[in-house]
């Protein structure tokens, strides 16, 4: 039978395989005084010879990738995943603030196989999986999940606010807005769930579910950083406010 240990905030736990395993704001892993957190969240089971995450709160989704973000899957309520990998990061947000546990699985029956990325073209996008962003979309996302990317140990982290997140790129909302669309839009293509709804969805749900995908799947890291500190000309920039969504 494979082992598995979870971690939060440094701190280990061994998984019995005959008793489930429940995360939330009580249970096995009581992550956060966190009113918007669900009591019980995320349950850990083995069934079958396999580990199983189960959804069992009403409200909240996770973000589920292996360590290399090469698969990923969005975990909503009443459904569930098998953990496969030999380490498994998942991210959710409640509230404010957003988690990252990590999943260390002995024996994994799968490995992610990695294939380096050709070399950029060299005309002001870079091809993350098969979506090509501009520096600018790069900033936003790198901005909104800045202060995951700064954290020293830690599993949570506050999410900005649209408006801190243009005040740290030094842009007016609008421009702010169109951005994340754009951004949107072009990971929903490739069937990133939880970034597009109807009129009653909360931009924040949005912001929230597009950090978790950012920072789970390694589409930004903490060596991004630095691009928080690029300056372009949003009119004859390399992204100029002709963003159409879909090629740049």
């Amino acid at each position: 039978m494979s082992a598995l240990r979870l971690e939060f905030c440094g701190e280990w736990f061994d998984v019995d395989p005959d008793v489930p395993f429940e995360v939330g704001r009580e249970g096995d892993l009581a992550i956060d005084d966190n009113p918007y957190l669900h009591r019980r969240f995320l349950r850990v089971t083995h069934e079958f010879g396999i580990w199983w995450l189960s959804n069992v709160g009403g409200l909240l989704s996770a973000t589920v990738c292996d360590a290399d973000g090469g698969v990923q899957s969005w975990l909503a309520p009443g459904t569930r995943l098998p953990l496969v990998f030999g380490r498994t990061t998942i991210v959710f947000t409640a509230g404010p603030t957003t988690y990252e546990l990590s999943a260390r699985l002995e024996d994994a029956p799968y490995t992610q196989a990695v294939h380096p990325d050709p070399d950029d073209a060299g005309d002001g996008t870079v091809t993350i999986g098969v979506v090509p962003f501009t520096v600018s979309q790069r900033q936003l996302i790198v901005a909104l999940a800045e202060p995951m990317l700064r954290r020293d140990g830690t599993g949570l982290s506050e999410l900005p606010s649209s408006a801190d997140a243009a005040a740290r790129l030094g842009w007016a909302m609008t421009r702010f807005n169109r951005k994340l669309d754009n951004v949107c839009d072009k990971l929903d293509r490739i069937g990133v769930k939880g970034l597009r709804g109807g009129p009653a969805s909360h931009a924040k749900n949005r912001r929230a579910r597009l950090v978790e995908y950012a920072v789970a799947s390694r589409l930004v890291t903490s060596a991004d950083l630095p691009l928080l500190d690029v300056t372009d000309d949003p009119e004859t920039g390399p992204d100029a406010d002709h963003e159409t969504g879909v090629t740049q």
